[in-house]
């Protein structure tokens, strides 16, 4: 397992992750979330609604390698996107993705 992967289960349970694309997509919209993972097997519809959605809000996105990574993180079932809704959490997160 990946620092970043360790990072988002750290996240996840200190309840500062939210997953699946309707309740990340309010967390965008209400401000909540200061970074959205997605997962680069995301379906053309859900990515073109998460990419938009986060570029209109001006939250950052990061593609991950699969859903199934970014399931096994969280210690859930695969997992297509996540919101992360702290900043240090955040940040930390991507400085971690953009070294890999």
């Amino acid at each position: 397992m990946s620092k970043w992967e360790s990072l988002l289960g750290l996240a996840n349970r200190a309840r500062k992750v939210t997953t699946g694309e309707e309740l990340v997509l309010k967390e965008v919209r209400g401000g909540q979330a200061k970074l959205v993972l997605l997962a680069a097997d995301a379906g053309a519809a859900t990515r073109k609604k998460v990419t938009d959605k986060c570029t209109s809000y001006r939250v950052p996105y990061i593609e991950v390698a699969d859903r199934n990574i970014l399931g096994h993180a969280l210690g859930k079932d695969a997992r297509v996107v996540v919101s992360v809704n702290e900043a240090g959490f955040a940040k930390k997160l991507t400085e971690l993705l953009s070294n890999d």
